[in-house]
């Protein structure tokens, strides 16, 4: 007990030993309060927009086993074993979204700000609108001192698809620190946020990626079906064409030979009936499967419901001014109380130290 009275004590006595300077503590808190509001008014603001998705799960549509089953459906056969997984799933948009092709996309999508409705594009935003903190400026010429030529950057350079411009992967690591993708794992919500200097691009963009992350996706469950349905859109147009041709061939025997009685041309009759049956049923045959593959696209095309949709925010994201101007007083505080407990003591010994 007298052990921690003793401490009790001597904390006291110290911020005592503090206030009796309490001339030299205004000192140090008003520099650091004028410090800290130049920080606060030179440091931009950042705005983030959110969009919530709940994706429909899925857990088949794109195996062989599938396929095989909607062929013996058109034969009235019912097969099991539809249990094909998705390679995509909700726990692998991050990755996409992080992506360079998914990034180097937004380049070109049409913003405006909040205070001016003249469009542009986004990458048009950030080279032109951001605002930056001047104490980033020797480091910004530094590095473009220090930073070696781009053979690219002037148009010179050879186009290589295995490469991009230092300045476009610059902009996509700025876009790829600004947009955050997260899932919850035990509901599969998804949830898309992007951090912008303007509130209006913040919430554009927001809706944006909601529109590419859903197209990714159905791209990607329908390319099968979308590929089947192609196939058979041309088998289909083949056989009907054929089938019209064989008709009409028919039609035109028939028409010639009405008023002959050979049989010859009865049997000829009868194998160019026959042929166009066959054509007739093979073109029915097509256009059913034609139908099916149809109806398997709207089948795997996902189903996302918007929770929460994108609105542009009134309220700032980072840190608020005020904030900062308290940080700087109490680094401010804490400076004075560095300086009279221990800063003056160590510098006049070394002082005094020098001058012997």
């Amino acid at each position: 007990m007298e052990e921690k009275k003793t401490r009790e004590i001597d904390l006291l006595s110290l911020v005592i030993k503090i206030l009796q300077e309490w001339q030299l503590l205004c000192k140090f808190c008003g520099v650091a309060a004028v410090i800290g509001i130049i920080v606060a008014l030179c440091t931009p603001k950042y705005f983030k927009a959110d969009v919530i998705l709940a994706p429909e799960m899925s857990s088949g549509g794109l195996g062989l086993t599938d396929n095989l089953a909607d062929m013996a459906a058109n034969f009235g056969i019912e097969l099991g074993g539809k249990s094909s997984m998705d390679a995509i799933y909700p726990e692998l948009y991050p990755d996409i979204f992080s992506s360079t092709a998914f990034i180097m996309q937004l380049f070109d999508v049409p913003v405006r700000l909040k205070d001016d409705n003249t469009p542009r594009t986004y990458i048009e935003h950030l080279e032109k609108d951001q605002k930056v903190p001047f104490w980033t400026y020797p480091k910004m010429w530094i590095g473009e001192l220090l930073k070696p030529k781009d053979p690219m950057a002037d148009g010179k350079g050879n186009k290589d698809n295995y490469k991009i411009s230092r300045k476009d992967a610059d902009l996509c690591d700025a876009i790829r620190n600004a947009i955050l993708c997260t899932i919850d794992k035990k509901t599969s919500v998804i949830s898309i946020s992007v951090t912008d200097q303007d509130p209006l691009v913040a919430a554009i963009l927001a809706d944006t990626l909601k529109q590419r992350l859903q197209s990714y996706i159905t791209n990607y469950r329908t390319s099968k079906a979308r590929i089947d349905y192609e196939y058979y859109q041309q088998l289909t147009n083949a056989a009907k064409e054929d089938y019209e041709k064989s008709r009409r061939k028919y039609a035109g025997t028939s028409d010639a030979t009405t008023n002959v009685s050979l049989r010859s041309v009865e049997l000829k009759l009868e194998d160019m009936e026959n042929d166009m049956q066959l054509k007739f049923n093979t073109y029915t045959n097509l256009n059913n499967q034609l139908q099916t593959a149809k109806a398997r696209v709207q089948e795997n095309t996902p189903a996302f419901t918007v929770i929460e949709a994108p609105i542009m925010p009134y309220r700032a994201a980072s840190i608020p001014r005020a904030l900062i101007v308290l940080i700087f007083i109490f680094l401010g505080g804490l400076c004075d109380a560095l300086w009279v407990l221990y800063g003056r003591k160590w510098y006049g010994k070394k002082k005094s130290g020098n001058s012997k």
